[in-house]
């Protein structure tokens, strides 16, 4: 699937309106954004956010946020972004896209890898 620069202004806008949600504790909102597949994993948005908020710290409350270049990772749409976790650790957070039936883009995960050991 082509990514147009539409696209991917529309994809990071996504990314970082959840991002300022967390930062709110605005469960409701963070919610909004995720895909169906993830609301209906988690079913409210209390429990959505009390994951992020445990075990995705880095994306709950990130010091510092850098988007790279949109990519494709096992067919999936993949906006990487470099986060500064709160403990200051840097990661880059994977979020895998998923383009809905109105054309409106929503978060279908996010995958932390560790950048330890690597040049930033």
């Amino acid at each position: 699937m082509e990514v147009t620069d539409k696209d991917a202004i529309t994809i990071r806008s996504v990314i970082e309106y959840q991002l300022a949600t967390f930062q709110k504790d605005d469960a409701r909102g963070a919610f909004a954004f995720a895909s169906p597949a993830i609301q209906a994993q988690f079913v409210t948005p209390e429990n959505f956010i009390r994951m992020v908020k445990i075990s995705y710290p880095a994306v709950y409350r990130p010091r510092s946020v850098f988007f790279e270049e949109i990519t494709t990772i096992q067919g999936k749409i993949t906006q990487p972004v470099l986060l500064l976790a709160p403990d200051g650790v840097p990661l880059r957070a994977l979020y895998f896209m998923e383009k809905q039936p109105d054309n409106t883009w929503k978060i279908n995960g996010c995958f932390l890898v560790s950048l330890e050991g690597k040049n930033l």
